[in-house]
C-alpha cells in the first residue's frame, strides 16, 4: 500500500498512482470518512463522472495529519483503538488524546536485563527466561482451581500460577519444552517461590532470547511503565496504545508557562512527558516510582501553577469588586464583651482584628477562619456579625446540620436577646405559620441575624439588606453554596469557618482565593483529654470508669456508629445498647438516648435534659459530633472506634474536656483492625493537636478522601499530589502571584496563550468566564 506523506506545512503528499486510481486532477476535492476503523477517501465532484472505487490510504499518516494540532481529538481516532476499547477507556474518563498523554504510569518495572531464576527474590519484579518443564491444572488446599507451570533455566526452577484460568487453552499454549521470556512479581509461599499471572513472550523455535528483547522493545529490555487499567484491557495492550499516542502526539505539546517562572531545574513540558512515559535506561528507578524525578516535578508544577493562577485571578476579581466598607462603632461588640463571663484569648483577639480590618475595606471580605474544636470560633463569628448589625445590615449564618444550626441559634440568641437583637432560625424542619412568619421577619429586616442550614440560601428566603455571610464547616458545602449566598446581597462580606483543621498545603489548594486566619490557642484552663485504646477484654474496667465518673457527679457519652442492628452488620446499635446498659449494667443510673432519627424537637429535649443533668449517661450516634457543649461531661467512650475517620474521632473527643475537671476518651475496638484503622487510633492516643491529627489524616487517606473530593471543590489533579509535592505548590503559588503583580488581568499579548490555557483548564470550575 502506498503511504501518504506529510509535508512541513501540514499538507498531504499523495502518490500519483493513488490519484490515477481515483481519477483525480489538480483542483479536485477529497472527502474523508471513517469506515470500519479505516479512513476512506472519495473524490468530490460537481459533475457526473464514472463511478470510482474509493482508495484506502494508510491511516496512520492521515490521522496524524488531521489531528496534528488538536490534542482534544477523540481517542477513537488513535490507531488500535476501536469503539469497544474507546468505551472501556471512557470509563476511566479517558476521552481525548490529551487525557491519555497525562495518564501517567502508576509505577515502573526494571526489565533492562534478564535475571537468573536462582537470583529471584520475593517482593521484586523481575524479567527472566526459562523452559516449560511441567504444565497442568491443580487444586489448592482450599479447593481453588489453579493452573501451575514449572519453569527452568541453567540456574534453577520457579513455579508460575494462574487462578480461574481456562485449563484446556493453557495446556495448548504452555507446551512442555517451549522457551519464553517472563516478567512478574516474585512471591514466597512456604519454601516455594512463585510468580502469579506473569507476562510472557515466546521465543520462535530455535530463536535466541535476545531476539525477543529486540523484537518487543515496548515490553522488554528497558524500564517499563505500568499504567492504571480498566477491566477489559491488559497492560501490554495499554503500553502499545500509550506508545502510539506518545509517538504521534507528543510533538503537539507546548508549555505556555513563561520560561522565567518555570523552575530552571525542570525540563520543558514536552520533554517531561516524554521522560515519564519512556524513561531512559539510566534513569533512577526509585525516583521514578516515588514521582521524584525532575520530569514528574515539572508536570506537577505546571498543574499547580494554573490552579493557583486561577485562584489568584479570582481573588484579584474580589479586590476589584465594590463591597461594603463597614464602620466599627463598638455599639454591640463592647456590650457583648461586658456580658461574657470570660476573656477572649489572644488568638481570638488577633483573628478579630484581621476580620475588622477586612470589613472596613471597600471591597468584599473573603476570609477563612480555622480553629480547633473548642477554640471559640462561634464567638468570633458573632463579633463579626455584630459589626454588620451595628451598620444596619443583616447577617446569614449557615451550618451543615440542623442540630449544629440549632446549637448556634441557642448560643447566639442567648447573648443577642440581652442586647435587643432579633435572631431567627430557618431549617428544613420549620413548617407552616412559623416558617411564613420567620421569612417575613427576614424580608422586612426585623430579623438581624438569620441562622440555618442550606435552607438559608433557598429562593424563598429574601433578605432586606444582607451584609455578611458566615459559612460554618465550609468543606460540607463547597464553592457553589458560597456563590449562592453571595448573591443574596450586593457583594456581602463572606466569612468561612472550619473546625476541621486543614493542613497548609490543602488550605492553599482549596481556599487559595481566601485570606487565612488561624485560632491556634485554646481558652485558658482547658486540660488535654487523656485518650486510651481499650480492647473488648477491658470492658469490665471500662464500666468501672463510668461508675467512678458518675459517682463524682460527672456525666458520660457512649457513642455508636449505627442506629439499629442490621442482618449484615455486627455493630452494636445505639438503641439496643442504651437498653442493655440501663437494664443490665447500670440499673441504678439514668441512661438517655440520642440518634439521628429523632425529630429536631426530640433531639433538643434529650440534649437539654443531659445539660440539666437529668441523665448520667448519654448513648448516642454521631449526631453529637459538632457543637454540643456540656462542661460536666468528662468521659467519652467510642465503640468500634476503628470504623470512624480521624476527623470524626477528633470532633467526638472535643465534646469532653470542656470544663475544669480532667476528662478521658476511651477508643473501644474488637481488635479486628485494618492497618489504616490501627494508625488512626494510635494517632488519637498520641496527640490532641487538631493540626497534627489533620496532617496524619491527610497522609493516611490522601487528599481526595480527606474532605470528600467532589463536594469539597478539590481540583482533580492528573499528575500533582499535594501530599508529595507540597513545597512545589508553594513555589507555584508564588509564581502565579508574581505574574499577576505585573499583569493583573493577563491582558498583555505575551500572556494570551496563558490566558486561553487557564480558561480551558479551570475556567468553568473556578467561574473564571469573566476574566480578560
Amino acid at each position: 500500500m502506498s503511504t501518504v506523506k506529510l509535508a512541513e506545512d501540514n499538507s498531504i503528499a499523495i502518490p500519483s498512482e493513488i490519484l490515477k486510481k481515483l481519477g483525480l486532477a489538480p483542483g479536485d476535492s477529497l472527502a474523508v470518512e471513517e469506515v470500519n476503523g479505516e479512513l476512506v477517501v472519495r473524490p468530490v465532484r460537481t459533475v457526473a463522472t464514472p463511478s470510482v472505487k474509493p482508495a484506502v490510504i494508510d491511516t496512520k499518516s492521515l490521522k496524524n495529519t488531521i489531528c496534528r494540532k488538536n490534542l482534544e481529538v477523540g481517542i477513537q481516532y488513535i490507531k488500535g483503538i476501536g469503539p469497544k476499547l474507546a468505551a472501556i477507556l471512557e470509563k476511566r474518563e479517558l476521552r481525548t488524546v490529551e487525557d491519555l498523554l497525562y495518564l501517567l504510569p502508576l509505577r515502573y518495572e526494571d526489565r533492562r536485563q534478564l535475571m537468573a531464576i536462582s537470583s529471584l527474590r520475593p517482593g521484586q519484579s523481575a524479567v527472566f527466561s526459562g523452559t516449560v518443564l511441567t504444565a497442568d491444572a491443580a487444586k489448592t488446599k482450599s479447593g481453588r482451581s489453579v493452573f501451575e507451570v514449572l519453569l527452568q533455566d541453567a540456574t534453577g526452577t520457579i513455579v508460575c500460577k494462574w487462578f480461574h484460568a481456562n485449563a484446556v487453552w493453557m495446556k495448548r499454549t504452555w507446551k512442555i519444552g517451549r522457551v519464553g521470556v517472563f516478567s512478574g512479581e516474585v512471591n514466597q509461599f512456604g519454601y516455594q517461590r512463585e510468580v502469579h499471572h506473569p507476562d510472557v513472550e515466546w521465543l520462535p523455535e530455535g530463536g535466541a532470547v535476545q531476539s525477543v528483547l529486540a523484537a518487543d522493545p515496548a515490553n522488554f529490555g528497558r524500564i517499563v511503565p505500568v499504567y492504571p487499567l480498566s477491566e477489559g484491557i491488559h497492560q501490554k495492550a495499554m503500553r502499545r496504545i500509550m506508545r502510539e499516542v506518545v509517538d504521534c502526539f507528543l510533538p503537539n505539546i507546548d508549555g505556555v508557562v513563561p520560561v522565567e517562572l518555570f523552575p530552571a531545574a525542570f525540563p520543558p513540558l514536552r520533554e517531561a512527558l516524554g521522560y515519564v512515559h519512556s524513561p531512559p535506561n539510566e534513569a533512577d528507578l526509585a525516583e521514578l516510582n516515588t514521582g521524584a524525578t525532575a520530569a514528574h516535578q515539572a508536570l506537577a508544577f505546571d498543574e499547580f501553577f494554573f490552579w493557583e493562577l486561577g485562584l489568584a485571578l479570582k481573588r484579584h476579581g474580589v479586590l476589584l469588586e465594590e463591597g461594603i466598607a463597614f464602620q466599627v462603632t463598638h455599639r454591640y461588640t463592647k456590650e457583648l464583651v461586658r456580658l461574657l463571663p470570660f476573656e477572649l484569648t489572644a488568638a481570638q483577639r488577633r483573628v478579630l482584628a484581621e476580620i475588622k480590618a477586612d470589613m472596613m475595606e471597600p471591597h468584599p471580605m473573603h476570609r477563612l477562619v480555622q480553629g480547633d474544636v473548642g477554640s471559640g470560633k462561634t464567638l468570633v463569628a458573632l463579633m463579626a456579625a455584630l459589626i454588620a448589625v451595628e451598620n444596619d445590615f443583616q447577617v446569614a449564618i449557615m451550618a451543615p446540620t440542623e442540630i449544629l444550626a440549632e446549637q448556634h441559634w441557642h448560643t447566639i440568641h442567648r447573648w443577642c436577646s440581652q442586647m435587643g437583637i432579633e435572631v431567627v432560625l430557618i431549617t428544613a424542619g420549620l413548617k407552616g405559620k412559623a416558617k411564613k412568619e420567620a421569612l417575613e421577619r427576614v424580608a422586612d429586616g426585623s430579623a438581624r441575624i438569620v441562622i440555618g442550614t442550606h435552607s438559608v440560601i433557598q429562593e424563598k428566603v429574601e433578605f432586606a439588606k444582607l451584609g455578611l455571610g458566615v459559612i460554618d464547616e465550609q468543606h460540607r458545602f463547597g464553592v457553589l453554596q458560597r456563590g449562592i449566598l453571595k448573591k443574596k446581597g450586593i457583594n456581602p462580606d463572606i466569612l468561612v469557618m472550619t473546625a476541621t483543621p486543614i493542613p497548609r498545603t490543602l488550605a492553599m489548594t482549596l481556599f487559595g482565593d481566601l485570606d487565612l486566619s488561624v485560632i491556634d490557642e485554646m481558652p485558658p484552663g482547658r486540660i488535654p483529654v487523656e485518650t486510651k485504646i481499650f480492647f473488648e477484654s477491658r470492658r469490665p474496667q471500662l464500666y468501672d470508669m463510668i461508675r467512678r465518673e458518675v459517682n463524682l457527679g460527672r456525666q458520660v457519652y457512649v457513642i455508636y456508629p449505627l442506629v439499629e442492628e442490621t442482618e449484615k452488620s455486627d455493630l452494636k446499635a445505639a438503641s439496643q445498647m442504651a437498653e442493655h446498659l440501663q437494664s443490665e449494667v447500670f440499673a441504678d443510673l439514668r441512661v438517655g438516648l440520642l440518634h439521628g432519627r429523632l425529630s429536631p424537637d426530640e433531639k433538643e429535649a434529650v440534649m437539654t435534659a443531659f445539660t440539666l443533668r437529668e441523665f448520667d449517661i448519654l448513648v448516642s450516634t454521631t449526631v453529637i459530633e459538632v457543637g454540643i457543649d456540656v462542661p460536666n461531661a468528662t468521659l467519652m467512650i467510642i465503640e468500634h472506634a476503628e470504623r470512624f475517620g480521624l476527623s470524626q474521632l477528633h470532633q467526638l473527643r472535643g465534646r469532653v474536656g470542656r470544663g475544669k475537671d480532667k476528662s478521658y476518651c476511651i477508643l473501644m475496638t474488637s481488635g479486628k483492625m485494618s492497618e489504616d484503622g490501627e494508625k488512626r487510633l494510635r494517632v488519637m492516643e498520641s496527640t490532641c493537636d487538631g493540626f497534627r491529627i489533620a496532617e496524619a489524616d491527610l497522609e493516611i487517606r490522601g487528599a481526595g478522601d480527606f474532605l470528600g473530593t467532589r463536594q469539597a471543590g478539590m481540583p482533580d489533579f492528573r499528575v500533582a499530589n499535594i501530599l508529595r509535592d507540597g513545597r512545589l505548590l508553594e513555589t507555584a503559588r508564588q509564581a502565579a502571584f508574581d505574574l499577576l503583580e505585573k499583569d493583573s488581568a493577563l491582558a498583555s499579548p505575551t500572556h494570551a496563550k496563558l490566558h486561553d490555557e487557564l480558561l480551558r483548564r479551570w475556567g468553568k470550575r473556578l467561574e473564571l468566564a469573566t476574566i480578560g
